[in-house]
């Protein structure tokens, strides 16, 4: 079977999606910002322009990384001006200490996975508006574990925030987002 591919315009950058197969019937449109600095530097201003005030951000271990941080262009915490962020890992590294883990299941992943947070982290997100970002939401259960987390370190979620909306998440009114991907059929055809 050819690969088929989705073109959509996100934060100013024409992209072609490919789409793969989620279950038999249905197809999603495979975001990855890797190795692309142009679009991970327009996705980050446009976000920042909509994102309310935070004091720290969190993302989870994978794809969003280069948009909250990522040691070549850290671009919305260097754009903002932020030295410091959190980054909820999928596996536990011999300096953390005082972890705390939530259990996650990705509609990606195909199968439970945990989160953990260094204690040192939770420390410093005590009382503080800390905003989720992430690449694509899509069911939110990723999101879900990321606001567990905060919660249980006693951070205040202040905001959500996504590149893109995927499926029924463009529906949340606690999600900001640049862009609306929908799900598809089999043969490529976008679900209304």
């Amino acid at each position: 079977m050819e690969q088929m591919y989705y073109n959509m315009t996100i934060a100013g950058c024409d992209r072609a999606l490919p789409l793969c197969p989620l279950t038999e019937d249905l197809m999603i449109g495979a975001f990855v910002i890797f190795g692309d600095p142009e679009l991970t530097t327009a996705c980050a201003e446009a976000l920042l322009a909509k994102v309310p005030e935070y004091d720290y951000m969190i993302t989870a271990e994978s794809k969003g990384i280069p948009l909250a941080y990522n040691k070549d262009m850290h671009e919305m915490a260097r754009l903002a001006g932020n030295q410091k962020y959190m980054l909820a890992r999928k596996g536990t590294k011999l300096y953390m200490r005082d972890i705390l883990d939530v259990k996650v299941n990705s509609i990606t992943t195909n199968r439970e996975q945990h989160l953990y947070l260094d204690g040192n982290d939770a420390a410093l997100m005590k009382g503080k508006r800390i905003l989720i970002v992430d690449d694509v939401v899509s069911l939110g259960d990723s999101m879900h574990a990321l606001e567990q987390l905060v919660e249980a370190a006693g951070g205040i979620v202040c905001g959500r925030a996504t590149i893109l909306a995927e499926g029924k998440a463009a529906d949340r009114t606690d999600l900001v987002y640049l862009e609306k991907l929908p799900l598809f059929t089999k043969d490529g055809k976008p679900l209304a």
